[in-house]
């Protein structure tokens, strides 16, 4: 199959498939009548396998070290468990990162209910930005 069918099975772009072959995570054929790229069924197989370890948030280099490891005929497997094993922990600090950032976002949309829209006037830019946290600043005779 051409870089089109099977970017259009998997439902990724064809820029998607050309950069998994540049990358060596799939490989392809030349067609030696035209010298289009040519994909055989393992194409699909590991093109399916590459989008379910980036749904599981493995990156690009760790997908090619995986399937490396596979071709060379060893079982990836431990080595698929150590990368989510160190993964969860990450993802678990990120996700407290965004919780606390989300209370920040919700804590300012709700002090700038109550504050006046400011006018910039050469000491400030948008004042629910620069004193959100002390809202008195911005009802000191810059509103519009």
């Amino acid at each position: 199959m051409k870089v089109s069918e099977l970017a259009k099975f998997a439902d990724v772009t064809s820029e998607t498939v050309r950069y998994y072959t540049r990358e060596g995570l799939i490989i392809a054929s030349r067609n030696p009548n035209n010298g289009y790229q040519e994909y055989s069924i393992e194409a699909r197989r590991r093109l399916r396998f590459i989008q379910q370890a980036r749904e599981l948030g493995f990156s690009i280099k760790q997908i090619k070290e995986i399937l490396d490891q596979a071709d060379s005929g060893d079982s990836p497997c431990p080595l698929v468990r150590d990368l989510l094993s160190q993964k969860v922990p990450e993802i678990r600090q990120q996700i407290a990162q965004l919780q606390s950032h989300l209370a920040k976002m919700e804590t300012a949309l709700a002090a700038w209910e109550e504050m006046a829209d400011g006018v910039p006037n050469g000491h400030s830019i948008c004042c629910l930005i620069e004193e959100w946290e002390n809202p008195e600043c911005c009802s000191k005779g810059d509103q519009a």
